[in-house]
């Protein structure tokens, strides 16, 4: 059943892309590929938990958990985009591609993305399509992780917003908050709430093999995309050398003193 379920979702989760795709060429800003990724979760969530139909306590507990994380961080960055210019990265790489900036556009930012979503997004459909249903001390323990991590997530996000609305601190470095104990509170937060919902998946059948969710996303933002990209950005800014130099990279820790 997850097989067949897993196959529906990747038609859905296509279909979905090509829509994205669309409004982000006629635009020319495929920033609307990170704005359509939160809401992304939700549609692969509502599908199977509709598809199932069982409505059990841990489909809704976690379906209404991927439903106020995929609206927040959705609405985030929308707003967000909406101040500021178009993102670099996407910049870059239009400039780069050249003639094949369609193509390369469609298959390396919006399928890989769509690719990279359902591999993350498959404990969700482990959830959902089971029928083991009743609540654990896994899900309590689950639940908790999830928290913080969203804690993390929305105070890191919020106090970085607060910061850039100040012009003057455009070309500065946010030290202050819950950046001073480290460097990517954001990411920090949204590898735990996967790995959360990893915990949570662990009572039902097969739901070890969910694990391939939040390894996918820890490998990607300590690795490839996240943290890696965010820190390129800032290479030879002597004020952010200094930054690294006394604030944890990834797990918060109190900063250290030079």
């Amino acid at each position: 059943m997850i097989v067949t379920i897993m196959v529906k979702a990747a038609l859905l989760i296509f279909m979905y892309m090509n829509l994205v795709f669309v409004i982000a060429h006629t635009r020319k800003d495929s920033s609307a590929a990170d704005i359509a990724w939160g809401l992304g979760f939700i549609l692969i969530a509502y599908f199977t938990l509709l598809k199932n139909g069982l409505f059990l306590p841990r489909q809704l507990l976690l379906t209404s958990m991927i439903t106020i994380w995929g609206i927040r961080l959705s609405a985030h960055i929308f707003v967000r985009n909406l101040s500021k210019e178009k993102d670099q990265r996407y910049k870059r790489w239009r400039q780069a591609w050249g003639k094949y900036v369609f193509l390369r556009t469609f298959l390396q930012v919006f399928m890989l993305q769509g690719l990279l979503l359902l591999i993350i997004a498959y404990p969700i459909a482990l959830i959902n399509m089971s029928a083991a249903g009743d609540l654990y001390w896994f899900d309590i323990f689950g639940f908790l992780i999830w928290l913080t991590g969203l804690f993390f997530e929305c105070i890191g996000d919020w106090q970085l917003y607060q910061f850039l609305k100040i012009p003057s601190n455009r070309c500065k470095i946010l030290t202050t908050g819950i950046w001073r104990y480290t460097r990517h509170p954001n990411y920090f937060g949204e590898v735990l709430m996967w790995w959360g919902i990893f915990f949570i998946t662990l009572p039902v059948p097969y739901g070890w093999t969910a694990i391939i969710s939040p390894i996918t996303l820890t490998y990607l933002l300590l690795f490839v995309s996240g943290i890696p990209l965010t820190e390129k950005l800032f290479e030879g800014n002597a004020s952010y050398e200094t930054y690294k130099k006394q604030t944890s990279r990834f797990f918060p820790w109190f900063p250290k003193s030079l």
